[in-house]
């Protein structure tokens, strides 16, 4: 049986609550995001404190500060520092950190994971136990390619994801030092490091694809 990109990556995938999607592109998901997370709050226990599209387990601490926009979904003994803004369709498993001053846009992140503080993660999949220290950024969108869609090197091939925003699929335990950057388009595989002041950029300019 082939194993999707997902669960390759994030083996727990088929197991969590988005095992439905672990057939789609990690693209596909960070797409539709706003619609996954709002059809997701529908099978929640009465341990989320849900109101206006936003379910929040009673066992997370948001700090005052924090702006958290509809829809979103926060599982337990997660934080949320001051300062941090949460949008787009967002979708926390349990225990995950997201520091002060980060931002994270239409994104999934697995068990565990932590965006430190001052961080910026728009249009990805994140996986279990991920670190991401001060600063870094995963980018979604090619402001260089104006009209472009997002396209990468994987594996040899060149893939268009048909999407303008995508940011990346970041395997379990990988770590992105401080003030790293994936450019737009890019899968990490698990356990991989990112050292400070790194850069990762796979994209494939309109002319070359």
């Amino acid at each position: 049986m082939t194993v999707s990109l997902l669960a390759r990556h994030i083996p727990a995938f088929p197991s969590s609550a988005l095992a439905d999607l672990a057939a789609e592109p990690p693209w596909s998901l960070t797409a539709a995001a706003g619609d996954i997370v709002r059809r997701l709050l529908a099978g929640l226990s009465d341990d989320f404190a849900v109101a206006d599209e936003m379910a929040v387990h009673r066992s997370a601490r948001i700090e005052s500060g924090a702006v958290l926009k509809a829809p979103l979904i926060v599982w337990p003994r997660c934080f949320i520092g001051h300062g941090a803004t949460l949008r787009g369709g967002a979708w926390l498993e349990e225990a995950c950190t997201i520091g002060p001053g980060t931002e994270l846009k239409a994104s999934f992140l697995f068990a565990g994971t932590a965006l430190a503080h001052f961080n910026f993660v728009g249009e990805s999949v994140i996986g279990r136990g991920v670190n991401l220290e001060a600063g870094a950024v995963i980018a979604n969108h090619r402001n260089e390619w104006p009209g472009a869609t997002v396209a990468f090197r994987h594996d040899g091939a060149t893939i268009d994801t048909e999407v303008s925003k995508f940011g990346a699929l970041v395997g379990d335990g990988a770590r992105l030092g401080a003030n790293a950057v994936v450019a737009p388009g890019a899968i990490l595989g698990p356990g991989t490091v990112v050292p400070r002041l790194g850069l990762v950029d796979h994209g494939v300019p309109p002319d070359l694809r």
